[in-house]
């Protein structure tokens, strides 16, 4: 299971799920829980992680500065104190040309097929 922004969310997704939207150990989140406070999951009866919509969009941010763009923690902080609103339009523009290609890449295929 892919992280698609654009697909319709349900309302609580546990960590298993997040991690494999990510393709992530979880573990990670949870060390990314401690590292960047805006990453608040709420927490069930025994401590079950329960990922909101919002939670999700702050792991796509820090997923992307971390993993996609190879920066340290102490880079993805720096970047997010000085620019969180600029790095946040950044991953959406990101999330939304992978899916134009998806789309082409698509049409591409039809195409080929008709001819």
């Amino acid at each position: 299971m892919a992280y698609n922004p654009n697909k319709e969310l349900k309302l609580y997704y546990s960590i298993g799920e997040v991690a494999k939207m990510f393709n992530v150990n979880e573990s990670l989140l949870r060390f990314w829980e401690k590292e960047f406070p805006f990453i608040t999951p709420k927490k069930a009866g025994g401590n079950v992680r329960q990922y909101r919509k919002e939670d999700i969009e702050n792991i796509r941010l820090v997923y992307h500065l971390v993993k996609e763009k190879g920066l340290t923690l102490q880079g993805a902080k720096q970047k997010l104190k000085v620019s969180k609103d600029t790095s946040i339009r950044t991953t959406e523009i990101i999330d939304r040309l992978l899916l134009v290609r998806e789309e082409l890449a698509s049409m591409r295929k039809e195409l080929d097929y008709l001819t």
